[in-house]
């Protein structure tokens, strides 16, 4: 169960309490807050929360969030493009689109209820139910290569590499605007963004060390075309660094400006180069998966629209 608490601001007071829980709570709705306050989880000195309340400056308000209901994975027959698979593991070359594992709101049509199918439960168990298997994690809206467990001496492995930086993983990635440099690197720790809990931010506080390196492989003018080598893997990493420095990722729609690029179907990024070393044999493998049509085609209009010097 977790106690969230919120002090009403004095520029804030006036407001009907859910509307402003639901602006302060980021990750809630307010049907979601108003269904919390009927079940009396939403208090201010002790007493229920009534939603039509007016929020009063100064006033402290707790929301205590039920612990989420278990979601079961089950096995289903989507297709995958395997690329490479043994006893040990299997490397999977995820679509645009596709969640990696079950959570609320994506309770199936996941890439672990695909495994789970292809892979007959013969998949590790250190992630648990939800996430068997599953070492490292990409956006629901980023393709390319993750490496998947069969057991559990090779998701420790994997994840001991992972934890020293000895994975190779390189993204590919379009970015807004003309990077001054032809390489460089973030070095800034990544958390948690203390003003809206669906995002995270560079902020030095509760965050984690994070390590991105860029290289420019083509221009466009008001945009580049990069390569990103990651040391850490921290949730939405590079789409929270590029943005740090003023080049979010061109279709981001929650690092981006506002007038995403709607075409694209999200942020234009894909997890191209992926090296590991074999946990049972000790052979160091390395994978390249070719772009994928839609980031073909983007490049291909880019490169037009940069000829004509018009862009979107």
């Amino acid at each position: 169960m977790e106690r969230r608490e919120f002090t009403v601001p004095p520029q804030e007071g006036g407001q009907r309490m859910d509307r402003w829980l639901a602006e302060v709570c980021g990750d809630l709705s307010r049907s979601q807050i108003q269904a919390l306050m009927e079940d009396g989880k939403v208090s201010a000195g002790g007493r229920p929360v009534n939603k039509k309340e007016k929020a009063v400056p100064g006033m402290v308000v707790e929301v205590v969030l039920p612990d989420p209901q278990p979601i079961e994975a089950v096995p289903q027959n989507i297709p995958l493009e395997i690329v490479y698979e043994d006893p040990s593991l299997l490397v999977v070359n995820k679509p645009k689109g596709m969640v990696v594992h079950p959570a609320p709101g994506n309770p199936d049509g996941t890439l672990v209820n695909a495994l789970l199918y292809h892979c007959a439960g013969q998949l590790s168990g250190i992630g648990g139910a939800i996430r068997p298997g599953i070492v490292h994690r990409i956006d629901k809206d980023t393709s390319g290569l993750l490496v998947v467990a069969k057991t559990d001496a090779a998701h420790q492995a994997l994840s001991d590499q992972m934890s020293v930086h000895a994975i190779h993983r390189v993204y590919h990635a379009v970015v807004y605007g003309n990077l001054r440099e032809d390489e460089g690197f973030v070095e800034a720790p990544i958390g948690r963004d203390p003003r809206d809990r669906k995002k995270m931010a560079v902020t030095p506080v509760n965050s984690k060390y994070a390590y991105t390196g860029w290289r420019v492989l083509e221009r466009f003018g008001n945009f580049t075309y990069i390569a990103c080598q990651l040391k850490t893997g921290r949730t939405h990493q590079i789409r929270v660094h590029m943005a740090s420095i003023g080049h979010p990722l061109a279709g981001d729609p929650v690092y981006g400006p506002r007038s995403c690029i709607r075409s694209l179907g999200g942020q234009c990024l894909h997890a191209k180069e992926l090296g590991f070393t074999h946990p049972a044999t000790g052979e160091w493998m390395r994978f390249d998966s070719e772009l994928p049509g839609w980031f073909q085609e983007y490049l291909i209009r880019l490169r037009k629209e940069s000829r004509n010097g018009s862009f979107e």
